[in-house]
């Protein structure tokens, strides 16, 4: 049932804001005709906050209460940010009005029904660390035995409990589908599952999916509650749509329920987050749910370039599951983005490295431009040739190469390698290992004292208690493997990875196969050095000015690193997409995934329309170093037609310097040279473009 108030029709005439001359065309119609259930579809630099924030201005000039709004987003930041832009349009607070995430909205609703699911009005909230105590708790309770084999740790067995209860599937098809190394364990982790629910019950605490999911058992058990909040709120806006998951989409359904002023906003080619459980369908399908509801298309790009929305307009037309789409430049035309092979990761890094400085020449700022890339180990090659040339860059989406846990590790296993009496490296190695705490490795590194080689330390005979001589030997089942290979850095490296550090890695990180992504990449970095400690010398020194930069450069102007994830809602002047081969992105993995390679375009589209002015798509044509690899330009690539790209070419000048350590001695000079090809427009490029090295 809708509700019709008498004279109280909603007109840009009767307001004090300007909306005529403040809000295009199509932002004007979602504006003043957002009634009823609306599905806006907002483009990439659309200005899909502007007309949010004047539909919440609009509503509240026409007389309704802001208690009677509730505007939902998915970062504190964006909620804080709408609210101030309100304020500013109305000239006053909207005091009452209901904004904020929805974990802060369901807070709120959820302390005054918690009675309602069995919990007191003052429950407590678990952060993560919260949560993983109770997790270990759960664990010990059941007597899990880890010693056999190592268990899922707890920060694994809170993302597949998580997982598990956002996208409403069971624990069973999460582990099935998305951690088969632990598919035996499965009724236990169910197990570990139901304790740690029994254990929240009983502290009268709630974790953060609980708030959504108890909020959305409320709403679904409670006709009394649904009732009471769906008549309180009479206009519901949801931002970016695209990115809820089952439980949220059945949360706004019930709260827009009574008035069905139901407006979400959000665009289903940027859908990029189904790792976190957020489901696609929601958008595509909101048309179904509600088959009178109102379709908007916020189309105008007031941000790129035409060049650049010619490539990213041709290469999401390749999905078929979407809504048909085609963003309008605003703004001036400029050059078209270049597409650049390079011939391996080393001259990929150096062309980036000195076009950010040609850039910069150019007038652009180090914070106006940003490095893009599918997966944190992408960059490792590039991170080396910034700090070489004293280019100052912030990280997003990760910790910088050697900041990061898993590298450091491997580093310590090297280090003992040249140095068996390093005491730091044997208190983070052996701190990896079940058993061993402190005190046990403080007594085991006393026991070492007279050995000189990790030949000596695997043939030493240690007498330690059950649990820490179980670590002692996954330790020394390294070792030995390491002790076995020629002590070439990236030998040792491998053997380290092939070893029960592997599995280390799998029970610890849900993102373990990233991790051993980074550490092939290391390894190949590593396969240009031949002794290990020039290697250690290099990487050392590298930490250690990676953190004086760190700390010096806080108030420098400085370019962004970030992975494309991390980068979605930001732009800069100048993008650079690297790493664009058919094995690195799309990535292998995401493939084996329902919608798994529309999702990786929409990911390469998120990424194409981060720029405004200047685009560049990198990748490197050889990988490897014992053994080449030939790589294919991603199909993301191939699917562009080549008329709206410029092809550049790189070209070696005759002579080079050679650097000293274990710096790439064939470093080329960029020269930048279009290749004058032509071909006809709309043809794809093919799968042969710039294969052949000769043309390198």
């Amino acid at each position: 049932m809708k509700e019709f108030v008498l004279g109280n029709q909603m007109s840009p005439k009767n307001c004090k804001i300007d909306y005529e001359k403040e809000l295009n065309k199509e932002q004007l119609d979602v504006v003043i005709n957002g009634d009823g259930p609306c599905l806006v579809l907002a483009g990439a630099g659309s200005g899909k906050t502007r007309t949010i924030t004047y539909r919440v201005a609009y509503l509240i000039e026409n007389g309704v209460a802001p208690e009677n709004i509730l505007l939902v987003t998915f970062t504190n930041k964006a909620a804080k940010e709408m609210i101030q832009r309100v304020e500013q349009l109305l000239g006053s607070y909207p005091t009452g009005l209901w904004s904020g995430t929805f974990h802060s909205i369901a807070n709120r609703v959820m302390r005054k029904y918690a009675p309602q699911v069995s919990y007191t009005n003052n429950f407590t909230i678990l952060d993560q660390e919260d949560a993983k105590s109770l997790i270990k708790v759960a664990v010990k309770e059941l007597q899990v035995d880890t010693t056999g084999r190592r268990f899922p740790s707890p920060r694994n067995l809170i993302s597949m409990i998580s997982y598990s209860r956002n996208a409403g599937k069971t624990i069973k098809d999460v582990v099935e589908n998305r951690y088969q190394n632990f598919f035996d364990l499965i009724p236990m982790i169910e197990r570990v599952a139901e304790v740690y629910e029994s254990k929240k019950r009983q502290a009268d605490a709630m974790d953060f999916d609980d708030l959504i999911i108890l909020l959305r058992n409320l709403l679904h058990e409670s006709p009394e509650a649904r009732e009471r909040l769906a008549n309180q709120f009479q206009y519901v806006l949801v931002d970016e749509y695209q990115d809820t998951n089952v439980v949220q989409s059945a949360i706004v359904q019930s709260l827009a329920s009574v008035h069905e002023n139901l407006l979400v906003v959000g665009d289903d080619a940027q859908s990029i987050y189904s790792f976190r459980a957020a489901e696609i369908q929601n958008i595509l399908n909101f048309p179904k749910v509600y088959p009178n509801a109102i379709t908007f298309q916020l189309t105008s790009n007031y941000r790129s370039s035409p060049e650049i929305l010619d490539v990213a307009n041709k290469s999401i037309e390749q999905n078929t599951n979407q809504f048909k789409k085609a963003l309008d430049a605003m703004v001036d035309s400029r050059e078209k983005p270049s597409l650049v092979p390079a011939s391996n990761a080393q001259e990929e890094a150096q062309y980036i490295a000195e076009q950010i400085l040609v850039l910069r020449d150019e007038g652009i700022k180090l914070e106006e431009m940003a490095v893009l890339f599918r997966a944190a180990f992408h960059s490792q090659a590039l991170e080396f040739e910034l700090m070489r040339r004293d280019i100052p860059y912030e990280y997003r989406g990760g910790m910088k190469f050697f900041e990061r846990a898993h590298v450091k590790d491997v580093v310590s296993f090297l280090k003992l390698a040249a140095n068996v009496k390093d005491q730091a490296a044997w208190l983070r190695v052996l701190g990896l290992q079940q058993g061993i705490g402190l005190v046990t490795a403080m007594k085991i590194i006393d026991k070492l004292q007279g050995c000189e080689s990790l030949e000596d330390v695997v043939n030493a005979d240690l007498k330690l208690g059950k649990r820490a001589g179980y670590g002692w030997g996954q330790a020394l089942e390294i070792f030995q493997k390491m002790v076995k290979v020629d002590k070439r850095p990236a030998e040792l490296i491998r053997a380290v990875v092939n070893s029960s550090y592997k599995t280390y890695l799998e029970t610890e990180y849900p993102d373990f196969m990233d991790r051993l992504d980074d550490l092939e990449q290391f390894a190949t970095f590593a396969d240009t050095y031949e002794d290990l400690f020039v290697f250690l010398d290099e990487v050392s020194l590298t930490e250690n000015y990676g953190g004086v930069r760190e700390q010096a450069s806080q108030d420098d102007e400085r370019m962004v690193l970030s992975t494309i994830h991390q980068a979605k809602g930001l732009e800069w002047d100048a993008v650079f997409i690297m790493h664009l081969t058919d094995n690195k992105f799309p990535n292998p993995r995401a493939l084996e995934e329902d919608g798994g390679l529309e999702e990786e375009r929409r990911l390469f589209y998120v990424a194409t329309t981060r720029a405004r002015k200047h685009l560049f798509y990198t990748y490197p044509v050889v990988s490897g170093y014992d053994a080449l690899g030939i790589n294919q330009p991603s199909t993301f690539l191939e699917e562009i037609p080549r008329v709206l790209l410029e092809q550049v070419k790189l070209r070696r000048t005759p002579a080079m310097q050679s650097r000293q350590g274990g710096w790439n001695n064939s470093d080329p000079v960029i020269v930048f040279n279009e290749l004058g090809e032509e071909e006809k427009p709309d043809k794809p490029m093919p799968s042969s473009f710039l294969r052949n090295l000769d043309e390198l």
